[in-house]
């Protein structure tokens, strides 16, 4: 029976009620054609969602294909719920990142604290244990009041979730600038450990194998959630509340300990999370992917409300819900497992050989089409590319000089820009040391958690400066991937490979289409020389508001293997008398900096240069040297250049520093943000030793006993002579300051 409140097929068509779903007057016709009569309305939104950028990558699937996927450690590459690297002992790392951005800009708490949950279950669906959470976060500045009511709500649902669950959140980056000032960037990642014979895959496989619905019951939060994800946010965007879906870490927490518990039974077939699109795109991909169908009777789907209707019931994003697939006969046995952790287990569908999807509702068939047109067949848009004006402008202008005459008033204000400060206003509102393997905390330039019962860790960091990618796509995109992998070498970790999360503004302007595609460019060549393949990740577009686009920020998740917890490393120095090294050059390289930000207001000119080829044999040599044990302390140069780099080693430790600046260029040698640079502390001892295996590394100081800060140029004049204390607490006080002042 057509219910009252839905239109009927020929109204759908002639009022284009499809056009509200955002599918479009070609679309439509697809549908038609590939149903061979007009949609009904759940069939509309079967489609209207799957065929979302957020879900089927339509406009940026033509790119992503430049990513090298493979190597010889990679079990899982793109295509499953996240992907896997083996890390040997039969043991493999799981990590995958997502967005969760339009629902944070309209409810911060709940839209952050949901992106956390629905990532843990895209771990915890291919089998593994979730062992940390991080996340990359992008803000207006904080002296606009709705910013700060974001960032507060952001970073509290972040905590909010990950605390109760009980699943540590270890790093992460920050970073403020106007563009992101209506349209926040909250990009959760989620590690995870297998053993390689548990691994499972989301499939729907076996005819007559029963569908079981497990988790939450299925209420109206979160419909066309997906949708919403794949569209500009607008003043009307506020009314979409109901499009943010509401968390629950309690349930979620059995949820994660019932799935691992079932992932080692012998009958398990399949096992997906219903993340964006809900069950929609749970049945319809683990069908898909197993060249089979799936009927389900939605009279069986749990509901925590009244009178829901199948596309309600299909399009829902209610949260901590799995779909899972067994063997014929074997549901009771899964029924029981999931009671026994106080969680509903519900047989909704049965598996089948026709390569549809059927559903059933109160006795009729409400939907029937074919799997692969929902989930692999698309439209695939290449959109048209224009290189934007103001990069045309940036490429032609000279090099930008920044007038500096006081060195420690401006390292002091540099500490206090809130993308340098200290962020511990953020993680100590997060529980970073539960499961109790984390061994270098926030802070340094990546988490490490050790493996347990080995002598093994993992580092994993989030790494992207997007004022890089704005000048310029290309060159800051490889940028952007060195910086990840700098700061895993410099914790004594090989990278290993990537999860990506591109977040840009609408892909149907020529000029952001550019950016997309430059930018991509110069992350596949990055990730490609230095070894790093992408195993998985997201795409976030439509990022921009009636004032504009973000900057193009494609965050880097990057994990990496410590093969010797002796080689664990922090940025810290450690002891008074070691020998500080400089590795690197610095170039007169100013565009894009923290220091033109701060000077200008602005940013404009040519990113600095990269050679992919110096940096990694750099990363290679800096490894080297950790594993060869002469290295007390590593912390590469990024935001600030040296000056402000070399105040983070000494924070937090009863040490200062005395150095020579190795280059003639001053303002090049304190304040520049050239690539492929490290600070490196080297102990009496194993100087001679570390100087043979990275002779291209400069002495320039020693670590000591006072707390104070004294640089020097080569003609010996003092530049730079501060207190610790001073410099530290400015440092650590300036966004607890920034968020509680009255703007």
């Amino acid at each position: 029976m057509q219910l009252l409140h839905e239109p009927s097929p020929a109204m759908i068509k002639e009022q284009k009620v499809y056009q509200e779903m955002g599918v479009s007057d070609k679309e439509f016709q697809m549908v038609e054609d590939i149903l061979g009569r007009l949609p009904n309305y759940t069939e509309l939104g079967l489609f209207s969602v799957m065929w979302s950028e957020h879900c089927s990558y339509k406009n940026s699937k033509v790119l992503l294909s430049k990513f090298p996927t493979t190597g010889e450690k990679v079990l899982q590459g793109p295509g499953e719920g996240a992907g896997i690297i083996d890390i040997g002992d039969e043991q493999a790392v799981v990590f995958k990142i997502e967005s969760h951005n339009h629902p944070s800009a309209i409810e911060p708490y709940e839209g952050a604290a949901t992106g956390v949950g629905g990532i843990i279950r895209d771990i915890f669906s291919m089998g593994a244990r979730p062992v940390a959470l991080l996340n990359s976060l992008r803000f207006g500045e904080l002296k606009n009041p709705r910013v700060k009511y974001i960032f507060e709500g952001v970073v509290s649902g972040i905590a909010g979730y990950g605390n109760c669950i009980g699943i540590p959140t270890v790093g992460g980056e920050i970073q403020f600038d106007p563009c992101y000032e209506g349209n926040p960037l909250v990009n959760a990642m989620c590690v995870g450990l297998i053993n390689h014979k548990d691994i499972q895959k989301g499939q729907a496989k076996g005819v007559g194998n029963p569908v079981l619905y497990v988790g939450a019951s299925t209420g109206r939060d979160g419909i066309h959630g997906a949708t919403f994800a794949s569209e500009e946010l607008s003043a009307e965007s506020e009314a979409k509340r109901p499009a943010v879906q509401v968390g629950d870490p309690f349930m979620e927490k059995l949820l994660v300990e019932a799935c691992l518990e079932a992932t080692k039974h012998p009958k398990l077939v399949g096992i997906q999370d219903m993340g964006a699109a809900g069950l929609a795109s749970s049945s319809a991909e683990m069908a898909s992917k197993a060249g089979s169908g799936i009927e389900m009777n939605l009279d069986n789907v749990p509901q925590r409300e009244k009178a829901m209707t199948a596309y309600e019931m299909m399009l829902s994003e209610s949260q901590e819900r799995m779909l899972l697939v067994v063997e014929d006969g074997s549901e009771q046995e899964f029924i029981t497992l999931f009671e026994k952790w106080g969680l509903m287990a519900n047989v909704v569908g049965r598996v089948t050989d026709d390569h549809r999807l059927r559903l059933l509702h109160n006795g009729n068939v409400v939907a029937d089409v074919p799997v692969d047109a929902l989930a692999e067949e698309a439209p695939v848009y290449h959109q048209p590319s224009k290189e934007p004006s103001y990069y045309q402008e940036f490429q032609k202008q000279k090099d930008y000089r920044p007038n500096v005459t006081d060195y420690s008033e401006t390292l002091m204000n540099l500490l206090q820009q809130p993308t340098i400060a200290s962020k511990e206003w953020v993680y100590n509102q997060y529980d970073y040391m539960v499961r109790t393997s984390t061994v270098v905390a926030p802070g340094s330039d990546a988490a490490v958690v050790r493996i347990r019962d080995t002598d093994k860790a993992l580092a994993m960091t989030t790494d992207c400066n997007s004022r890089y990618l704005y000048l310029d796509p290309y060159v800051g995109g490889k940028l952007a991937v060195a910086e990840a992998a700098r700061n895993l070498v410099c914790s004594g970790a090989e990278p290993l490979g990537v999860t990506d999360c591109l977040n840009y503004g609408s892909p149907e302007k020529p000029e952001i289409f550019w950016q997309l595609e430059r930018s991509t460019d110069g992350l596949s060549e990055a990730c490609k020389d230095l070894e790093t393949p992408v195993i998985g990740g997201n795409v976030s577009l439509y990022n921009e508001t009636a004032k504009g686009a973000i900057y193009p920020t494609p965050v880097i998740g990057m994990v990496g293997l410590i093969t010797s917890l002796d080689h664990i490393t922090r940025q810290a120095f450690q002891k008074a008398g070691d020998r500080v090294y400089a590795l690197g050059e610095a170039k007169p390289e100013f565009s894009g900096s923290e220091l033109q930000k701060f000077t200008e207001g602005k940013i404009f000119g040519p990113a600095p240069s990269i050679d992919l080829q110096l940096e990694k044999n750099r990363q290679d040599q800096v490894l080297g040297a950790i594993r060869a044990g002469t290295v007390q302390s590593a912390h590469d140069l990024s935001e600030g250049g040296f000056l402000p780099a070399l105040a983070e080693c000494v924070f937090g430790t009863d040490f200062g520093a005395e150095v020579t600046l190795a280059g003639k260029d001053v303002l090049a040698e304190l304040f520049s943000e050239s690539p492929s640079r490290y600070i490196l502390t080297v102990s009496e001892e194993n100087a001679e030793k570390f100087e043979k295996l990275i002779p291209e590394a400069k002495e320039i100081g020693v670590v000591t006993n006072e707390k104070q800060i004294l640089v020097k140029n080569q003609q010996g004049e003092t530049l730079v002579n501060e207190s610790v204390q001073k410099l530290e607490d400015a440092w650590r006080g300036a966004i607890s300051c920034l968020v509680k002042s009255k703007a």
